[in-house]
């Protein structure tokens, strides 16, 4: 087939934004802008015919796709390997000569007479036939490419990048064929930037219309893209073009062109803490913005580079993050005919992976959980323990409130329900039996969506027992005695934090009440029977039980709780934890009988105390436990939660009173040292277990425990979401670690490479 048919190579003076089945959508928007006389670097675009007419002529449509079908995608070594293989197959084969002799025509024509530019190859994949799918983020981008050999090396790299493990497992998930998904490469002049950015021409995180937002690196921006750097944030008022504010940022390296090569080198000192754009290159920026903006009809995320001389806009595409509310939103058709949003109506935390779609129930207060029906996404403005139920059976959960660690979170990824927090206004834009599709591992909420047994159900992760041996024992986290079968055929040593405050909810009364009411037998007794499923399930390994910790709002809402619980100002520094336990001993003596009974059966059940604010308080309670002679039993353990920068501080101090093993409350502890209420949606952000203060008191912690001959586990959220934290622990020498069901075998697999590493050492 001749290349004449269809254009090969194209000009972006000679393509629009009409032109995605052609160019791709990177490619349309750069035509686009550059007929629009917007400021980008002039360039040509190798079309999908050019990629059609490769495949053709070597035989690789046949080729990758039988390829692909010979293997299980989601075997990571057997994916990365196909990919190599197919990648390198690409790479070695020859481009059609009459292409080539396109490419190399248009080289010469954008370079000028005896010149080689210096350009960019950019990928613009095209899926025009596939609605609903992103395939941004998944091609490569190649800089600083001169020469014609070097050129054509460069386009079929851009061309074997569209098979990519990450790549070829989406489509294969998504049921695409992988040679329907085409591919086209931007060739574009290289700007030398001394700065570059993003820009956004509405805020993306607050939605407000009237601003403009400008993040701005030293060099290249791809330490943006790479997160590598802190940039420099500029906020411009629409209209006035007004600035708003300004954050300069201390950028110590930047990525920049050293002869034919894109190096990483450190920003000179003299500039490092310079504002990166003057303030009338802002105005100009954002101006730019507000035009891009008006010409789309739609907010725009734009990539701008800065050469010194000249701004010049490299990107353009719409803003795919915002609100219903605020914006006319894209919708789509699906294969069932069901109207699916491609614009989400609603963003928040993404708090519990998967993909949930039901309609929604609203619910107000745990009085109204009866409400929810197995497969309806439940929708509230926050969650506490007597939402429980409601929960098992909801197919997603979105909240107004909370955060990555609130209860709506922790509780849905224990269940593995799909999960979206801190929406903050779910409640109110959410009608009730509204189908909507909840994405819990990127915080988005669409509209529509088909429900289906699949999506109705919930299950813990099929994949298989990593069976690897630790040094490091891996314990679990629970709290529902219907999931303690199920999670014990997990290769898992035990669990290391049993909560109370489910199965309390699950008993509904107060404790103060039940006792009231000479109702405390059953209450023992069905806290004890809640306990012997663990023990029974878990026979032979540890089951730490975490003793109440419910905070005065919590314990406020079970049957009879707003007559004995106080209203406070601020309950998570308030009568909760051990306190409560040394001021109403009867309630705390329910718990120790209930465990008693267990015991007298199962000798795996140990006891652990939250939230103890002196050594003092500790003995107090220790004196308790051993009042009902549970110390008498060489079987008994006797653990503190370490949740509290006190208990850092004074840690000698709390294992004199004597205690067998500490397990560090990541959540509490980081909430203390840090300042922020995790819970509290509006500075949930600032929320990160990974800060040096923190690292800090976990080292401090560890090397105590080691050192006074106690074990020391930890039982937060933190291990479950950062391997780098796991990783820490490890080479702490840390005794446990307790994570959430579903990482498990991640978690063990960390451990054992940290643990491998270390012993080579």
């Amino acid at each position: 087939m001749s290349a004449a048919s269809k254009p090969t190579v194209a000009f972006f003076s000679d393509i629009d934004k009409h032109d995605i089945a052609i160019v791709g959508g990177k490619g349309a928007n750069l035509g686009e802008m550059y007929k629009a006389r917007f400021p980008v670097p002039n360039g040509f675009a190798v079309t999908v015919e050019a990629y059609d007419l490769f495949l053709t002529q070597n035989n690789l449509v046949d080729y990758i796709n039988e390829t692909v079908k010979s293997i299980d995608v989601n075997d990571p070594k057997q994916l990365d390997s196909v990919a190599k293989t197919i990648q390198k197959r690409i790479i070695q084969s020859d481009i059609p000569s009459d292409v080539a002799q396109d490419i190399i025509k248009a080289y010469k024509k954008l370079s000028g007479h005896f010149k080689k530019a210096l350009v960019a190859v950019r990928s613009s994949a095209t899926a025009e036939d596939l609605p609903g799918m992103s395939f941004a983020g998944q091609q490569a981008t190649f800089l600083n490419i001169q020469g014609e050999a070097n050129l054509l090396i460069s386009v079929r790299e851009c061309w074997a990048s569209l098979f990519t493990p990450r790549a070829i497992f989406y489509r294969s998930e998504n049921k695409i064929d992988q040679t329907k998904v085409k591919i086209s490469g931007m060739v574009q002049k290289m700007v030398q930037s001394i700065v570059s950015g993003v820009m956004f021409t509405v805020n993306p995180l607050t939605q407000e219309k009237d601003r403009i937002i400008i993040d701005a690196v030293w060099g290249l921006g791809e330490m943006i893209v790479q997160g590598a750097v802190i940039p420099d944030h500029y906020v411009v008022q629409k209209e006035t073009f007004s600035i708003l504010s300004k954050e300069v940022s201390d950028q110590s390296i930047q990525l920049i062109r050293t002869g034919n090569q894109t190096k990483e080198t450190s920003v000179p000192e003299k500039i490092r803490q310079n504002q990166k754009v003057k303030d009338e290159d802002i105005v100009t920026l954002a101006k730019i913005g507000q035009k891009l903006q008006e010409h789309y009809y739609f907010p725009q995320d734009i990539e701008w580079a800065w050469d010194g001389k000249e701004l010049f806009i490299t990107q353009t595409r719409p803003i795919t993050t915002l609100n219903k509310k605020n914006l006319k939103q894209d919708v789509s058709e699906s294969k069932d005919g069901v109207k699916i949003a491609q614009t989400p109506i609603l963003t928040g935390a993404p708090a519990s992976p998967g993909l949930g779609v039901g309609p929604v129930r609203q619910v107000k207060s745990p009085k109204e959980i009866d409400r929810v029906k197995p497969g309806d996404v439940l929708v509230s403005r926050m969650t506490s323990p007597d939402f429980v139920p409601a929960m098992k059976k909801a197919a997603a959960i979105i909240t107004d409130e909370g955060g990555l660690t609130s209860h709506a979170a922790i509780v849905s990824r224990e269940l593995g329900i799909p999960c979206v927090v801190g929406t903050k206004e779910a409640t109110t834009k959410l009608k009730e039996d509204t189908i909507v599709s909840v994405d819990g591992l990127t915080g988005q909420v669409f509209l529509g969506g088909k429900v289906t047994k699949q999506t109705s159900e919930h299950k813990l992760s099929e994949e298989k027992n990593v069976m690897t041996k630790t040094a490091t024992k891996i314990y679990v986290n629970l709290a529902e005695p219907e999931m303690a079968e199920e999670v014990a055929k997990k290769h898992v040593e035990g669990v290391g934090l049993l909560r109370a405050e489910f199965m309390v909810a699950q008993i509904g009364v107060h404790p103060k009440q039940a006792i009231k009411e000479m109702k405390q037998e059953k209450y023992i007794q069905k806290l004890a029977d809640g306990l012997e499923k663990f023990c029974k399930a878990f026979a032979g390994r540890p089951v730490v039980y975490r003793a109440t910790d419910f905070k005065t709002n919590e314990y406020r809402q079970l049957e009879g709780g707003k007559a004995w619980e106080p209203e406070e100002p601020n309950p998570l520094l308030g009568f909760r934890g051990a306190y409560r336990y040394i001021a109403n001993p009867e309630v705390f003596n329910l718990e120790l009988q209930a465990i008693k009974r267990v015991r007298a059966k199962y000798n795996n059940l140990w006891l652990m105390i939250p939230f103890v604010r002196s050594p003092e308080e500790l003995a107090k309670v220790r004196r308790l436990v051993a009042s009902e002679g549970l110390f008498n039993s060489t079987t008994f353990k006797f653990w503190m939660m370490c949740e509290l920068p006190v208990n850092v501080i004074l840690l000698e101090e709390f294992i004199k009173v004597g205690i067998d093993g500490v397990s560090i409350g990541s959540n509490d502890l980081t909430m203390l040292v840090l300042g922020t209420d995790r819970d509290n949606a509006e500075v949930a952000r600032a929320f990160d277990e990974r800060s040096p203060a923190v690292m800090w008191a976990l080292k401090r912690i560890i090397t105590t425990c080691n050192d006074n001959g106690i074990t020391a586990s930890i039982c937060g959220q933190a291990p479950s979401e950062y391997v780098e934290i796991v990783e820490m622990l490890v080479k702490y020498g840390i005794t446990s670690i307790s994570v959430n069901p579903d990482a498990i075998n991640r978690t063990r697999e960390i451990v054992a490479k940290v643990e491998a590493d270390l012993m080579k050492k």
